[in-house]
């Protein structure tokens, strides 16, 4: 059999044992074993063990079960509700500033927590009550929320991103840096959105129902100023030269969780052993994930399927604008049955090549792909962020979220566009703090 339809076969096969039930990285694993044992012979399957522990030997790695603590230290309080309220203060006299405040508590939330089903739930909780509560549309109020928790895979520090670099050998540092200006970009995006959709239901001046003084505003930012620090600090560890990603994000770990226990007196010894459960069954799943994708890719590569794929992409001599569409559409199917990190990591060893060969730069596309996550994560038959608020939100009808969320979709593909057209979004910002990629 041609590697081509052995690449099919191999495509067939994954789809159908992952729709069995099974788990992402069980079912990359026993694909792999398969079709080495089928078509590479028994011998082939001696490697499998190797493979499995080598992609798990690398220093980088360690950061992500410390960025996980770190998210999970933060979701594990009150911090969601105290920047929520904060905003909220600040921007309630604003026409639509409600819906406003709950993205921009979002935005900030994902900076710190890195995930969207916590972002989701804990802006979500005070939020969308407190919108239903003063006029808003079911459908601004759900959708907002659902679409601002995706912003914790593109604003930095995203674990995404670090499984990006690892799985194409980009750098972190650069990566992190080329999501903040899009980040940035694609929160005014939903909040032009919102801000419109507010207005054409007819609640554009719908206001809080008491008016905060200055000392009611800043009394609220003791408790949220800290958090933000730790965001800033890591950063600035990470781009000073002061300590790699690993070490930086050990430090953004402790900081934060040494925070949840004095600011908001997260004493309890089964609160802080809750985080770290939390935190270790998270972290072992990604890192189980990348682990098995390694075997994947060692089957492909071993059976010169991801090679023939390339090749046979390089040798269709169409432009790359419709090679790039033809990779998003690919990206965004498979991101409505998959996690993030397992489509990274199943598709990066085949589209690398295809992107070099293209002159699409990594870190660019990088962003592209998120945003492509981004969409996954609210779109049907998954969409985390859509059951997340169902939970917190029972008395909204799914359909209601789904709805509401359609136009952030929209959104997320006008952003997709503007890279498109305007690379520098994405590359400015790294080219000026760390130089041009060579």
């Amino acid at each position: 059999m041609d590697p081509l339809s052995l690449g099919l076969l191999v495509a067939v096969a994954t789809v159908a044992i992952l729709f069995s039930g099974v788990s992402v990285a069980v079912g990359l694993l026993i694909v792999s074993a398969l079709f080495l044992l089928v078509f590479d012979g028994a011998r082939s399957l001696e490697m499998m063990p190797e493979i499995f522990f080598a992609d798990l030997n690398s220093f980088t790695i360690l950061s992500i079960p410390m960025f996980i603590i770190m998210g999970a230290a933060v979701a594990s309080t009150r911090a969601g509700a105290d920047l929520f309220e904060a905003l909220e203060r600040w921007m309630t006299r604003v026409p639509g500033g409600l819906v406003v405040s709950n993205l921009g508590a979002c935005a900030l939330f994902s900076a710190m927590s890195g995930s969207s089903p916590a972002t989701c739930a804990a802006i979500g909780k005070m939020g969308i009550p407190e919108m239903q509560k003063r006029g808003y549309p079911d459908t601004v109020a759900a959708g907002s929320i659902a679409a601002g928790g995706t912003l914790g895979i593109l604003i930095p520090p995203s674990v995404t991103m670090i499984v990006y670099g690892i799985a194409t050998e980009t750098s972190i540092g650069r990566l992190f840096l080329a999501g903040i200006v899009p980040g940035v970009m694609l929160t005014l995006l939903f909040m032009a959105w919102a801000i419109f959709a507010t207005w054409r239901s007819g609640n554009a001046m719908v206001l809080a129902s008491r008016h905060y003084s200055i000392r009611e505003r800043l009394e609220i930012l003791p408790r949220v100023v800290p958090f933000l620090l730790v965001i800033v600090g890591v950063l600035y560890s990470m781009y000073g030269g002061i300590a790699t990603t690993s070490e930086t994000a050990a430090v953004g770990a402790l900081l934060c969780l040494g925070m949840a226990i004095v600011i908001y007196r997260m004493w309890s010894p089964v609160a802080i052993w809750g985080v770290l459960r939390d935190s270790t069954k998270e972290s072992v799943m990604i890192l189980f994930i990348m682990a098995a994708a390694g075997v994947f890719a060692y089957m492909m590569s071993s059976l010169f399927i991801t090679q023939s794929i390339a090749q046979w992409i390089a040798g269709l001599e169409v432009n790359r604008w419709v090679l790039m569409i033809l990779i998003n559409i690919f990206l965004l199917v498979a991101g409505f049955f998959l996690p993030p990190v397992a489509v990274i990591l199943m598709t990066a060893p085949i589209l690398m090549p295809i992107l070099d060969a293209a002159d699409f730069d990594p870190y660019w596309f990088a962003v592209i792909l998120t945003i492509n996550m981004e969409i996954g994560l609210i779109t049907p038959p998954v969409g985390l962020n859509l059951f997340v608020i169902n939970s917190i939100a029972p008395k909204i009808p799914l359909k209601t979220i789904l709805w509401g969320s359609a136009p952030f979709v929209g959104c997320m593909f006008l952003a997709i566009f503007l890279l498109c057209l305007f690379p520098g979004l994405a590359t400015w910002l790294p080219d000026v703090v760390m130089g041009p990629s060579l």
